[in-house]
């Protein structure tokens, strides 16, 4: 463990946070056909993040941000180490176990929105929640409670094509929050904004930060870096900083 981890498991303890994600010595190769080293994207890593913590992770291209982001929302496995998220080891599962387990537990917003044309915005909000069994009254009202908690109560019966960048990465979030996930994942959630409505969706992050909500976001911009609670910066596959900016 470094001297930066060690700090921030200090902290964890210090303050009662309970780590919603742990790395322990965790690290990702890839190979080429005939078996050896292509790149070694992510080096014996060790990280901690507390539950309702929201962190900004950046780098140049490279650096191994990617390769983190995908490992930590179990769309990636390490090749060496653990990963323990809220609670139980998700390094070891079964593809179909690792499936159910991220969908539970982890809300997903792209940079492209990712919304289904053909669905209403309330559709594309209940979707991901076909999968968790819930009857279709439940999840219509699920969808409908999330929609009005990021502005969109009044546009359930919309499509895509109908609605602004901004609002289509309002309906991203409400389909993230839909699950009740304990983390929010979000890679360059802003990068298809413009910047009034980049700002406006940083501040819908910020006041669900505030609500409790733990968000870890990829982003390139230091400036929207600096909004986060906390900043961790990659280099070669090492994390080369973790600054608490409040």
């Amino acid at each position: 463990m470094t001297a930066i981890d060690a700090n921030a498991a200090a902290e964890a303890k210090l303050t009662g946070a309970t780590p919603v994600v742990e790395l322990r010595n965790v690290s990702k190769t890839y190979y080429k056909p005939d078996g050896s080293i292509m790149v070694e994207a992510l080096r014996s890593t060790d990280l901690s993040i507390a539950r309702g913590d929201y962190v900004a992770i950046m780098g140049s291209s490279g650096s191994g941000k990617s390769t983190l982001m995908n490992l930590l929302g179990c769309l990636d496995r390490p090749t060496t180490g653990e990963y323990f998220l809220d609670g139980r080891d998700v390094a070891h599962m079964s593809d179909e176990e690792l499936s159910a387990y991220r969908g539970k537990k982890i809300g997903f917003i792209f940079q492209a929105f990712n919304l289904i044309s053909e669905l209403t915005v309330l559709g594309n909000v209940e979707a991901p929640l076909m999968y968790q069994g819930l009857h279709k009254h439940e999840r219509q009202a699920r969808a409908a409670k999330v929609l009005a908690k990021v502005g969109l109560g009044d546009r359930l019966d919309h499509r895509p094509r109908e609605l602004s960048g901004g609002q289509q990465q309002r309906v991203a979030i409400a389909r993230a929050l839909g699950v009740d996930p304990v983390i929010l994942m979000a890679d360059e959630p802003t990068g298809n904004l413009d910047s009034a409505t980049g700002q406006a969706i940083l501040a819908l992050f910020e006041e669900l930060h505030s609500q409790g909500m733990t968000i870890i976001m990829v982003t390139h911009d230091p400036k929207i870096g600096a909004r986060s609670g906390r900043v961790i910066t990659l280099r070669d596959g090492n994390i080369a900083s973790d600054v608490r900016n409040r």
